[in-house]
Formats: C-alpha cells, structure tokens, sequence
C-alpha cells in the first residue's frame, strides 16, 4: 500500500473530484477538501453513519481460526477460478473482513492491485497488512462509496451486503461482479439446533432478481459438503459469523461447552458461487 495507490481508487465524497496526495497521510481534491489517512494505510469514510457497527476484533479472530484451518479452502479456490479467468488488474473487495478469499483470489492474479472495503475499521487493517498490492477503505456499503467510477474489473462479495447502484458505477463496462451466497441447507445442523441464523429462501432467485436492472447472471456453482468439526470449530463457526451479533445467554448456554469432549460435529456446508456480467445501459 502507499498514498498513492490508494488515492487512484478514491474520489472525493464530497465533490466527487479525484483525491491524490497531498502530504503525509492526508488525501485532497482539487477543491480544497482534505482527508486523513489512518497511521496503518486505510482511509476511513464512515463520517457519522448511521451508528452502524462492524465485526469486532474477537469475530474476526473466529473467522482467522476457522478458515485459517482450512475449511472453506474449496470455497475460496472456486471463487480464485472464476475471478482469474477475468486476468483483472484491479479487484474490490466489499465487506473483505480478515481478506482470506482475497488473498486467494490475488494468488490466482499476480498483476492485480485490491481495494478491501469493510465496516469494521479492524477487518480493514487486517486485510490490508503484509500485502503491499491491497489498499483500504473503511466505508458503509449502503451509502455511495468515495470510490472512482470504473474504477474496478471486478468486485467481490463473500456474505456482504450488495449496493447494485454503487457496484454498477464503480465496476467498468462488461465488468464481473462475482457474489458468493449461503443455500439453503448451509449450517443446517446448527441452524435446527438454534445456533446460527436462518438462511433466506430462494437466496439465489432473490439476488438475480434484485441485481438484474444493473447486471445479467453469467454463471453459478453450487458447492456442498459436510465437514467434521471440533468444539473449538464449532465455536469458531458460530462466533465468526453474522449469528455473533445476535447470541443471547441461551444460545451460549445450549453451545457445546468448550472442554466438552471432543466428539465430532457433522455441519453442512453449502455455497453458491455467483458471476454477473455489468450490464453497459
């Protein structure tokens, strides 16, 4: 990351003119309006909105445990595959929370540069740090985005929030936007056990529809497996998660308790796999 390559993906939100830099950690546009940039390399666009609260640093070290071990591995070399077809030259990742699917995706795309975009100031740091190719925006995903028009060839967006307005001004013409959603049978087992959320139904029919003023369906691949999880995964699984934003003290009480031997859990694990084409009108 430098000043410089994270002041080519942002525009002013105010004037919407181009930033560029203008001195140590501080961004300008062309009229005069100033932005710092934070001591770890991020630009924070968040203002005053809407008292929205990002994931926390605890949920974020679930999400490293977890898929630092490896268990959505299928997952994020499905979603490198579709994105590298592409050979994109810049990748934007909304709601990029620890970075471990961009990071596959820039293995599978050596000459691209990444904007990580999330909610949470700490998602962002961590994305962003040990990569020198991956700039970072702290940004509400539902407000318009300090981000360059046809700025990107491809955004990316794993469990994430969906602008369809914002994503179709900032990806360039024919652009990919590739989505990856729950189906309906993801975490099942937790899910009847009281858990974790439920899953929306017909997720998939419900996105394509909502996207598709801006954007036509190009590809899908469903994915599906059931994994063996420890306590400590499970865990890890539940805490990781949108469900960790809602677990109240019965929930923690019917969770398996940390020191409970170490009988395997049976989860399914169910994904679909989204590529939509920008529509050019």
């Amino acid at each position: 990351m430098s000043l410089q390559t994270l002041a080519e993906w942002l525009r002013c939100p105010n004037c919407i003119q181009p930033l560029s830099p203008g001195g140590p950690l501080v961004l300008v546009c062309p009229a005069g309006h100033s932005f710092d940039v934070n001591k770890r390399g991020f630009l924070s666009a968040l203002g005053g909105s809407r008292g929205l609260i990002g994931d926390s640093a605890a949920m974020l070290d679930a999400r490293d445990a977890f898929l630092n071990a490896g268990w959505f591995e299928p997952l994020r070399n499905a979603l490198a595959v579709l994105v590298s077809a592409e050979a994109p030259s810049r990748v934007l990742d909304i709601g990029c929370g620890t970075g471990y699917y961009l990071r596959g995706v820039l293995a599978s795309c050596p000459d691209a540069r990444a904007l990580g975009v999330d909610l949470s100031p700490a998602a962002v740091a961590r994305t962003a740090r040990d990569d020198d190719r991956v700039d970072g925006l702290v940004a509400d995903v539902w407000s318009p985005l300090p981000v360059r028009d046809g700025a990107a060839d491809v955004i990316l967006t794993v469990f994430a929030p969906r602008n369809p307005v914002e994503f179709h001004r900032v990806l360039r013409p024919r652009g990919l936007l590739a989505v990856v959603i729950p189906q309906a049978d993801h975490l099942r087992e937790l899910r009847e056990a009281g858990l974790t959320l439920d899953v929306q139904a017909d997720k998939a029919e419900q996105l394509r529809a909502s996207l598709a003023p801006w954007f036509e369906l190009e590809s899908r691949e469903a994915l599906s497996r059931t994994l063996n999880l420890s306590t400590t995964d499970v865990h890890a699984l539940i805490g990781m998660g949108p469900s960790a934003h809602h677990r109240d003290a019965h929930q923690r009480d019917t969770e398996p308790a940390e020191d409970a031997d170490d009988v395997p859990w049976p989860v399914t694990t169910a994904f679909e796999v989204l590529g939509f084409r920008r529509r050019t009108n």
